[in-house]
């Protein structure tokens, strides 16, 4: 593509979702594109909901809000290409854009990450310390978590992107994928991938695991506060204010956890 970065190939191939084009795939395009659909109407409704109440606005919704757009950007970034691709069994795409994608899917998940982890740190202080909740969660200290969730993203994903195009890519030029996946350009490039992968691997720990550890860290101190008070209505009317969160962070997390084992899986098929 450029002579700078010694890269060969001009555009990718996404398989998608070979292996199904032996059952409906009418069937699982409609289901996908309502799931779509269904996603993006009602994270939008939550944003505008949290942007035009203004007794909505306090740090849980405002983390809400920006978790709803980050979902909105994520599968924006992802959905129209796996549509296509159901549709046409495979589907083409620059080198440029399948590096985009990568770099906007990698920074909007690693938000969110952030993000889980910011709501998991609110929901520990209004439990187990709501006596300073007010005095913590004051003079802009929302807006800075959101802010440095953001920043945070969109610096490590640029990290990782600056490795891939370094890399040099001589074909072949087939991704065993529905979107473009560091794992995947990785496994098609033809230079020395090491040092790339180290760096995935770090990024992947600090930002990945250090965050499910400490929403785990958090929650044992909730449940622990939980279990300290006397009174079953009180611990039921405070567990449902961490259920849905904790319900969030165990669907995305395992999401994520699927869709990287289950390309392990294939990669490693004789």
């Amino acid at each position: 593509m450029t002579n700078d970065n010694h890269t060969f190939v001009t555009e990718f191939i996404l398989l998608g979702f070979e292996d199904l084009h032996h059952v409906q795939i009418l069937f699982i395009f409609l289901l996908l594109l309502l799931i779509y659909v269904v996603t993006v109407t009602g994270n939008l409704l939550i944003v505008a909901l949290v942007a035009m109440t203004y007794q909505l606005w306090s740090p849980m919704y405002i983390f809400l809000s920006h978790l709803s757009m980050c979902d909105i950007l994520i599968i924006t970034n992802v959905a129209p290409k796996t549509l296509q691709v159901l549709v046409t069994e495979k589907c083409s795409l620059s080198f440029l854009s399948c590096l985009t994608q990568l770099y906007f899917f990698g920074a909007f998940t690693t938000t969110e990450c952030c993000l889980l982890s910011v709501m998991s740190y609110d929901r520990y202080l209004a439990i187990c310390d709501p006596l300073h909740y007010s005095s913590t969660m004051k003079h802009g200290l929302p807006q800075f978590l959101v802010m440095a969730c953001w920043l945070l993203g969109f610096l490590a994903s640029m990290i990782i992107e600056s490795f891939v195009v370094a890399l040099d890519f001589c074909g072949p030029n087939i991704i065993d994928h529905f979107f473009c996946d560091v794992t995947c350009l990785l496994e098609l490039s033809c230079s020395d991938t090491k040092t790339t992968d180290i760096c995935v691997t770090i990024i992947a720990f600090i930002i990945g695991i250090s965050q499910v550890a400490f929403v785990i860290v958090t929650y044992i101190c909730i449940f622990t506060s939980i279990l300290q008070i006397s009174s079953i209505t009180g611990r039921q009317k405070i567990f449902s204010t961490c259920s849905s969160h904790l319900a969030l962070v165990s669907t995305y997390y395992g999401t994520l956890i699927a869709i990287y084992v289950a390309h392990q899986e294939d990669t490693f098929k004789p």
